[in-house]
């Protein structure tokens, strides 16, 4: 009997012993990987100053002309005549007679068998949200991408100038007003890539969510209602969601998901999602994207800035606010990147949208 208490004491010993071993050795391995980390993707970052003034004039220039009433709309319906619908709603309102596509797919091509979960939110808003489109005979938007390239162009003050400025996800605007403004009519995101910390000055921003997955709408509607999410529903997130969006209730709106299916089918070409033994195989455009197209629907004239990511530049900085290289692009296997570039280039190239920054295609730079 001594003897086995005598083994098992020993046996706790050692297995003490390597366990303070084992985490010694993580110490020195993380603090020699902190040591071998590459230097900041900023460190050194320069930008042309011939070439922020030659964005600068340019965008001054747009802002300048006379604006076209709906001019992108029927751009679009020229390039893709009977695949661009000009009538499609850009949110869903409460009480709205919606169409069995909103319910054909499930998320984030549609609302497939979640019927009652959507008539809980919609009802949640209020009967008659303020108008979407511009109260101006015409207007403009500008899709404000997170591209690196926005970094020293000292663009800020023009682009508050726009009439509606779409921002993506959490961008911040603190700290780099210089550069991309804080004029924000709409910021655009889904529950893992909203802001953990609100930014937006504007006290009339609307939070346009974009839903993805079912668990998606019980967090928008938890946010409306100021309630916390659900430990359940927070399983099903990919990381940590925000646990409140500081604006009222008039504010939130929910993108149609005819406007993604638009963009993946019609535009992008896509195939249309079909059933599979796991579940759903579908192609999803990129939020950015996403958000061009919805800014069709509601301003005449639109503008991006802040968008294409140069793959071939893999050391580049790959967002203007955070430390990461171009070639983390990799990781995002869900987006077909190079379909979207050339579909955006075919847009610019055609006049339909506006390249504000030339990370797509460059008007304004020197042959």
């Amino acid at each position: 009997m001594r003897s086995s208490v005598f083994l098992s004491r020993g046996a706790c010993r050692f297995t003490v012993l390597i366990s303070v071993v084992l985490l010694f050795l993580a110490y020195i391995s993380i603090t020699l990987s902190k040591t071998k980390q590459k230097p900041s993707v900023w460190d050194g970052y320069n930008v042309d100053p011939n070439r922020a003034k030659r964005v600068q004039t340019f965008v001054t220039e747009v802002l300048q002309r006379k604006c076209k009433r709906s001019s992108t709309r029927k751009n679009m319906s020229a390039l893709f005549p009977g695949r661009y619908k000009q009538d499609i709603p850009p949110f869903l309102r409460k009480n709205h007679v919606m169409g069995k596509e909103v319910f054909k797919y499930p998320p984030p091509f549609g609302f497939q068998s979640m019927d009652r979960k959507l008539k809980e939110v919609l009802d949640l808003f209020p009967k008659a949200p303020r108008e979407e489109r511009s109260v101006k005979s015409c207007s403009r938007c500008v899709v404000v991408g997170s591209g690196g390239i926005m970094r020293g162009l000292e663009m800020g003050q023009l682009l508050d100038q726009f009439d509606v400025v779409i921002r993506l996800n959490n961008a911040p605007v603190r700290n780099f007003i210089k550069d991309v403004g804080n004029k924000t009519t709409i910021r655009m995101s889904y529950p893992e890539g909203s802001p953990k910390s609100w930014d937006d000055v504007n006290p009339k921003t609307l939070f346009v969510t974009v839903i993805y997955k079912t668990v998606d709408v019980n967090w928008l509607k938890a946010m409306i209602k100021r309630e916390k999410v659900s430990l359940w529903d927070r399983l099903f997130f990919w990381q940590e969601v925000p646990k409140e969006i500081p604006i009222g209730t008039s504010q939130f709106r929910i993108l149609n998901p005819e406007i993604i299916g638009q963009t993946a089918v019609d535009l992008l070409q896509f195939s249309e999602p079909r059933r599979t033994f796991w579940g759903w195989d579908q192609n999803v455009p990129t939020l950015g994207v996403t958000a061009i197209v919805l800014a069709t629907y509601l301003c005449d004239e639109v503008s991006l800035a802040g968008f294409g990511y140069d793959l071939k530049q893999p050391e580049a900085p790959l967002h203007y606010y955070e430390d990461r290289r171009m070639d983390a692009m990799k990781e995002q296997t869900m987006h077909n990147v190079d379909t979207e570039k050339q579909f955006l280039a075919k847009l610019v190239k055609a006049g339909a949208i506006t390249d504000l920054t030339g990370g797509v295609h460059c008007s304004f730079c020197e042959n």
